[in-house]
């Protein structure tokens, strides 16, 4: 997996969860690499001195203590090994602080949800482990396995896009992949009737900002083809997605602070909850 040597995975029992364990025990395979699997339960609020301590214990850590057992399990199926580790608190808290304290990569994590609502919302914890860690983050549909090979790649110019673009072409290079890399004007119809000289500057802009990373990848040995689109940026991604038949995309994430990292809404998460392949969000 090009630069990653720790992958730490949020295990919660889920479907999503256990497929993103067997995909990242397969990724560690692959890469000779180690994993870190944590389950957080969470913490006692109640008054100590109303029951026994032991029994807090077994009760709060008991369901934690089975799902690390099932972690165990799928492992031994995989034919891997893994490093389990059992947290109590607020779950996206405790997952992000593993991840700096044991200077992981990588965190690995299921998106949840059926339905058209729930994808667009995607699990608030991956979407507040995303909001709040420095580190990168792989998030997997449960039916969904980790590829390469075609690989999607939007790109704004922004510094937190020209950091995917770097990993899209490191991992893309490292596994003989291929890069769509696409740029979107997000004009509405009546913009495009008031000023259609600005819209077509902005095409250009984007145009150029496109060759620009196909000159990096080439450079690189990576094929890429390069695609502009007008429209509303998470839809046509997906399209694009779709349209391609693509197995990852690899995007930034802007960042955020305060009560912004809790809010649902931008153009990564948005594509996170649309696509049906994995999506790596690269973070600065």
């Amino acid at each position: 997996m090009g630069r990653y040597r720790k992958i730490l995975v949020a295990f919660d029992g889920s479907e999503s969860s256990r497929n993103a364990l067997r995909q990242a025990i397969r990724l560690a395979q692959a890469e000779k690499c180690w994993v870190k699997v944590v389950a957080v339960v969470p913490s006692y609020e109640g008054d100590l001195e109303l029951v026994g301590v032991g029994n807090i214990e077994a009760a709060i850590k008991g369901p934690g203590e089975k799902l690390l057992a099932e972690a165990k399990a799928i492992a031994g199926s995989e034919g891997g090994s893994i490093i389990t580790d059992l947290e109590q608190g607020e779950a996206y808290e405790r997952i992000v602080d593993v991840a700096s304290a044991e200077n992981c990569d990588i965190i690995v994590m299921g998106r949840r949800g059926k339905a058209r609502l729930e994808r667009a919302l995607m699990g608030g914890v991956t979407a507040r482990v995303i909001g709040h860690t420095d580190r990168d983050v792989l998030v997997l549909p449960r039916n969904a396995s980790v590829g390469w090979k075609n690989i999607i790649l939007p790109t704004d110019g922004s510094r937190f896009s020209d950091a995917a673009v770097e990993r899209a072409i490191d991992l893309a290079k490292s596994f003989g992949g291929g890069i769509h890399a696409v740029s979107v004007v997000d004009v509405n119809e009546e913009f495009q009737a008031e000023a259609p000289d600005a819209v077509s500057k902005l095409i250009q802009r984007a145009k150029a900002l496109l060759e620009s990373v196909k000159a990096r990848a080439e450079a690189a040995g990576v094929k890429v083809d390069i695609a502009v689109i007008e429209g509303s940026p998470a839809e046509s991604i997906a399209g694009m997605v779709e349209d391609r038949g693509a197995d990852m995309v690899i995007m930034g994430s802007h960042g955020k602070t305060g009560l912004k990292r809790l809010l649902m809404g931008s153009v990564t998460e948005k594509v996170i909850g649309l696509v049906g392949c994995p999506v790596l969000v690269v973070r600065v």
